[in-house]
């Protein structure tokens, strides 16, 4: 069984550039090669469109709210305050508004995942002391561009260079638990504390998950044949210039908005019922921080409900609107992104049941801990 651990492969003209997921995505040579003698083009060159393109996406953003509330009341004639009157407007209002979001935070990451691959991210954690390790896997997982789909590769590389279990498992955890998409979206839509409590308790989950799995010393628990995987090192990679990164931006946005855009629009569909016809107090009833096994049932109906952050932040918002608990809600949402079936479906290729139960029941321990802090705090 062989898994291949480098990202960048070359066609005969070497105009192609292979991600994580396996995604060929056309790359011009000549765009990041430098000939003998020239100079990158430096970022100031597209400062003023930059700018532009802020100021636009600003006044557009700030004149969605007024455009969803006369599309809503005086276009479509519908009753303010009514229940089909409140979905249509929260559906108006809110499917432009994380779109836009969306797609602002997926082009800046992408172009800040140009300076990661997994080669890469490998030697930067590659002998680094376990507790030393497990922060730094922890931030870094938190920024480099690896889901489900390339678990697999990216635990075999990091065992076999010598990456301690424990720091892996911190990698592994971090990567989807703190989504970038998610913490931009929650600093969009409920200001900059709800965004920090997820960052913070999401690295605090990966960090302190990866080092009690590296205390329980579970390495008997990985498949055997992963330790006698040989790993070949990539070498050295070419350097990106400004226009490659911005056209690996752009192909971020049509990749990932591309796949995640109707996710969304469901997302934000079932929110706009949950913000029109549930009753307030029923939400609070059942998702309430005076229910004591609501964040259990948050976590339990999290796990097998496998979607992307995107498409969860709708939900997770006309919760909040409806009463739910700040801690039964960010319960639910990183359940549904860090322990998802298909995660432990793939990772069972390389590690024994008992290392993934360990695991998801780590997880799944912090994120108890974060929903009933955050009741009892908030």
């Amino acid at each position: 069984m062989n898994f291949q651990l480098e990202t960048k492969s070359e066609s005969s003209n070497g105009s192609n550039k292979t991600t994580a997921c396996g995604q060929v995505v056309p790359l011009n040579t000549a765009a990041v090669a430098i000939s003998a003698g020239g100079r990158k083009p430096g970022w100031r060159k597209y400062l003023p469109q930059a700018i532009a393109g802020m100021v636009i996406w600003w006044l557009v953003y700030h004149s969605l709210a007024p455009f969803a509330a006369w599309f809503t009341y005086s276009l479509c004639g519908l009753v303010k305050g009514s229940r089909l009157g409140s979905a249509v407007d929260f559906f108006i209002y809110e499917s432009p508004k994380v779109l836009m979001l969306l797609t602002l935070v997926v082009f800046g990451v992408g172009i800040i995942r140009s300076c990661f691959t997994p080669e890469r991210t490998r030697r930067i954690l590659s002998g680094r002391r376990e507790s030393t390790g497990n922060v730094l896997a922890a931030l870094l997982g938190t920024v480099t561009p690896f889901c489900s789909c390339s678990a697999v590769p990216l635990f075999i590389g990091f065992v076999t260079t010598g990456v301690p279990l424990g720091v892996t498992f911190s990698f592994l955890v971090s990567s989807p638990m703190v989504n970038e998409v998610a913490l931009v979206l929650l600093f969009g839509l409920f200001g900059w504390k709800v965004a920090a409590i997820y960052l913070g308790m999401g690295l605090a989950i990966a960090i302190v998950s990866g080092w009690i799995i590296g205390r329980l010393r579970m390495e008997k628990h990985v498949e055997d044949w992963v330790f006698e995987t040989k790993t070949g090192d990539a070498g050295p990679e070419a350097e990106p210039d400004w226009p490659a990164r911005i056209r690996l931006g752009l192909d971020a946005v049509k990749d990932i908005v591309g796949r995640v855009w109707l996710y969304v629009l469901l997302g934000i569909a079932v929110g706009a019922g949950i913000h029109g016809y549930v009753p307030e107090n029923f939400m609070a009833s059942i998702m309430g921080k005076d229910a004591w096994w609501s964040v259990p049932l948050a976590v339990l109906i999290g796990v097998p409900m496998y979607s992307n952050a995107a498409g969860i932040i709708p939900i997770v918002q006309a919760l909040l609107g409806k009463g739910a608990a700040l801690g039964t809600v960010l319960a639910f949402m990183m359940s549904v992104i860090a322990l998802s079936l298909p995660e432990a479906i793939i990772l069972r290729k390389v590690l024994k049941p008992r290392l993934i139960a360990t695991f998801f029941g780590v997880v799944a321990l912090g994120i108890l801990i974060v929903g009933y802090l955050f009741n009892f705090i908030m």
